[in-house]
């Protein structure tokens, strides 16, 4: 267990289906408050938020949800702005938004290959661009960026969207973790194998 008392934490993607189990979000907001973060999270809806949000509050933890559109750059300026007017700060920002589609290239459509393009890619630009600056002026800060073993290797089905956007985050974390090295920002992806969430 790391401490990570007062720590705030800005998250995507917190949302849970009901019935259908932990979502990676919601399990690991859950878990970094238990060990002391403020989280604040973003979410496009935040109906499904809400068991995320009570199971933190309910065990005496920090956990705001604003709505957001993790692909449009001024819905994420507002959710970054949000953060930091409640908290002063960001620690750690969590990008954790993704979706998967079937599809080769071939049979993709290309307003689909758009579409994941902006929810698994863009959005991971997006927050980084509004998050970086604030751990840089402050001089520390943790960007952690999940993405996923089909960006390393073909998992047994078409998902061409899916794997290049998850191998361009691990990337774009690398390059611009170099960047940021002197600046006292950490960045780092996760690579999950395959699970039922």
């Amino acid at each position: 267990m790391h401490d990570l008392t007062n720590k705030v934490v800005l998250f995507t993607g917190l949302g849970q289906s009901p019935g259908q189990g932990w979502g990676i979000g919601a399990a690991t907001a859950i878990l970094m408050a238990r060990q002391g973060a403020k989280i604040f999270g973003g979410n496009r809806t935040l109906a499904s938020t809400t068991s995320t949000q009570d199971a933190i509050n309910a065990a005496g933890g920090v956990c705001d949800i604003v709505e957001c559109n993790v692909t449009d750059a001024d819905s994420v300026k507002a959710l970054v702005d949000a953060c930091v007017a409640k908290h002063g700060r960001i620690d750690i920002l969590v990008n954790n938004v993704g979706r998967s589609e079937p599809g080769c290239p071939a049979t993709m459509s290309p307003e689909t290959w758009d579409a994941q393009v902006d929810i698994n890619l863009k959005s991971v630009y997006l927050l980084c661009h509004y998050t970086l600056p604030v751990m840089e002026s402050q001089g520390s800060g943790t960007v952690v960026s999940i993405s996923s073993i089909a960006g390393m290797r073909y998992i047994g089905k078409p998902q061409i969207g899916y794997s290049a956007t998850k191998a361009a985050i691990m990337q774009f974390m690398k390059a611009t973790a170099v960047i940021y090295a002197a600046k006292g920002v950490r960045l780092n992806t996760v690579v999950p194998g395959l699970m039922e969430t």
